[in-house]
């Protein structure tokens, strides 16, 4: 005599729903890193700005200043 309760493939779909799942996530993931190159330019600004502010502190000649803002456009 045989007993099913329903144990045995019951939680197939879950597997395969996680499954699923998991291949979405790695495709917004992939997708989501190629389009993320764009950010270097906020990084550049931020980078900008603290040469902005070495500059107004003094800590960097005028010559350093222009020669260091040159190599980051």
């Amino acid at each position: 005599m045989h007993f099913d309760y329903g144990w045995g493939m019951g939680f197939g779909w879950f597997f395969m729903m996680a499954f699923w799942l998991l291949v979405i996530l790695g495709v917004i993931y992939l997708i989501s890193s190629l389009l993320g190159k764009g950010k270097n330019t906020k990084k550049s600004e931020n980078t900008l700005e603290i040469l902005n502010q070495r500059y107004a502190r003094g800590d960097i000649s005028r010559a350093e200043y222009i020669e260091k803002k040159n190599d980051l456009q």
